[in-house]
């Protein structure tokens, strides 16, 4: 990853980074034209990346849940105790 003073690379960076140009250079729309479907793809999965973290955040949330609601289930006095299925689930 691309770091600049502490911050990581982001869209903005491409959006606003601006070259010196030459006689002979690139084309400079060109050039920012494919900056812009960069910075437009970085944006879009960041997104995603959010959308992700959200929900495994809740996922994760959802089984510590069903874990605490399930810790006794099967046992009795502290032992193993089968239950209607022989003790599958």
């Amino acid at each position: 990853m691309i770091h600049r003073a502490g911050n990581s690379l982001g869209p903005h960076h491409l959006r606003v980074k601006r070259f010196a140009t030459r006689w002979r250079g690139l084309d400079p729309q060109e050039v920012y034209g494919y900056l812009r479907e960069i910075a437009d793809e970085i944006d879009r999965l960041q997104r995603e990346v959010t959308t992700a973290r959200t929900e495994t955040h809740r996922i994760r949330q959802g089984l510590r849940q069903w874990q605490a609601r399930h810790t006794d289930c099967g046992r009795q006095n502290g032992r193993h105790r089968p239950g209607p299925n022989g003790g599958h689930w």
